[in-house]
């Protein structure tokens, strides 16, 4: 089955790492406020997550959410989470670690996106 999000194996060591250190963690999609369009990570419970906000999969067994209205936009659009060397964003864990999360894409073909699983909206 085609996944909507998934991340390199350098992001995903980045993710392993960070989740040892704080334990539960969330990944939200930031839409562009104070930090840009990233990936930003969080966690679990400091991040106010609500019924606008999808589920877009997890990776590196992370739970990773974008608004409902941003994934209007997003929904024909793979990501690609991955890591360049410099800051994150000034709320998100990666911080001081001297990389930062990317989000990268690619459009779905017509199978892949006809194969894609169905959102799941957020629920505490």
């Amino acid at each position: 089955m085609a996944s909507r999000v998934t991340c390199t194996p350098e992001a995903e060591a980045l993710i392993i790492q960070l989740k040892a250190k704080h334990g539960e963690v969330i990944f939200h999609q930031s839409g562009g406020c104070c930090d840009g369009s990233a990936p930003m990570m969080f966690p679990r419970g400091e991040f106010p997550l609500g019924p606008s906000d999808v589920k877009l999969g997890n990776i590196g067994g992370v739970p990773f959410y974008m608004s409902e209205s941003q994934f209007s936009y997003w929904e024909h659009t793979h990501l690609i989470i991955d890591i360049v060397k410099g800051n994150g964003g000034m709320f998100s864990l990666e911080r001081p670690t001297g990389f930062r999360f990317l989000t990268r894409s690619r459009l779905y073909d017509d199978a892949e996106f006809a194969a894609l699983p169905p959102i799941e909206h957020y629920a505490d």
